[in-house]
């Protein structure tokens, strides 16, 4: 199971960089450079990443089991960004104000989407991606809320508002009353959400691509918190949030699939959030490339240690 585990996890980082190799291709030869990819993300944050929420409630059917698991598990999503936030907000407070933006998004936020649920597939079929896109709603909300807030330098002090007025707060309000009430929307509505919503990894992962495209690796060495990042993100994190699940008593499918979520590398949205707000892109590229590199090896460990240990 153990080497089974490291062959599906290398699998789905691998799938996911041949995406984001042909971006750096594309960059090169000019084609879709890093300035296209810039212009990209707005598409990604109010169409897109909105489109995959309210697709997730869509195709989910209510039961009175499957509303009480869905409950625990946004429960859980939230809970991992909070405990998250307060191991970063102080590990990452001294130092350049704006790189340390960069590096408490890269450890407070993961790759939840478009790592987590490819290998949750895998390893636990249907059940287990239903419960991840409960995690990855909670990710949205937190992100569009708590992250655009961290990562806005224009923005001197909380406005009440993006609580509700922004893509992932509105995308869950849309979704969840189609959820709760079982109502079957015809195809003309459900297929263009499905479409748009299928569009999300592989422009991600092209446009994460024009930015390593410019990224330089010598520099990784300049930017040590890089590390620490890692640290935080894929052991510190993990293993708070494991001591959590067994002391509230989560188990089986659901323990392993908030785990997989748990132990995801940092977001491919601190690139874009860098990108949409001013912050550098190239930092956040090293950071993100970086993470996923050493996730390769932490991921498979970490689900081989929770189903021996559970």
């Amino acid at each position: 199971m153990f080497f089974e585990n490291v062959k599906i996890a290398a699998q789905q980082v691998g799938i996911l960089y041949i995406m984001v190799i042909a971006g750096v291709i594309c960059d090169k030869i000019g084609i879709f450079t890093e300035k296209t990819g810039k212009a990209c993300t707005d598409i990604l944050f109010y169409l897109i990443t909105p489109a995959v929420i309210v697709n997730s409630f869509l195709t989910q059917e209510f039961t009175k089991e499957s509303g009480m698991k869905l409950l625990i598990a946004i429960g859980i999503g939230f809970l991992i960004h909070f405990v998250a936030i307060g191991i970063n907000t102080p590990l990452f407070s001294k130092g350049d104000k704006d790189e340390n933006c960069v590096y408490k998004y890269g450890a407070i936020y993961g790759n939840v989407g478009y790592m987590t649920l490819p290998l949750t597939q895998a390893l636990l079929g249907a059940e287990g991606v239903f419960y991840c896109s409960a995690v990855v709603m909670a990710f949205n909300v937190v992100s569009f809320t708590h992250g655009t807030f961290m990562m806005d330098k224009k923005a001197e002090k909380f406005e009440a508002k993006k609580l509700i007025l922004n893509p992932g707060v509105i995308s869950v309000l849309i979704g969840l009353p189609f959820f709760l009430a079982n109502i079957d929307l015809p195809l003309l509505v459900t297929k263009p959400v499905n479409y748009i919503a299928s569009t999300q990894t592989p422009l991600a992962m092209l446009v994460f691509g024009t930015f390593l495209s410019n990224t330089n690796f010598k520099e990784i060495f300049k930017h040590k918190k890089i590390f620490l990042v890692g640290l935080s993100k894929l052991i510190v994190l993990p293993a708070v949030m494991f001591t959590i699940y067994k002391l509230i008593g989560i188990s089986g499918t659901l323990l392993l699939a908030m785990t997989i979520s748990t132990c995801a590398p940092s977001a491919n949205n601190t690139v874009m959030f860098s990108a949409k707000y001013g912050k550098d892109t190239r930092l956040a590229a090293l950071l993100v490339s970086t993470v996923s590199f050493i996730s390769i090896i932490t991921i498979p460990l970490i689900i081989a240690a929770v189903q021996t240990v559970a």
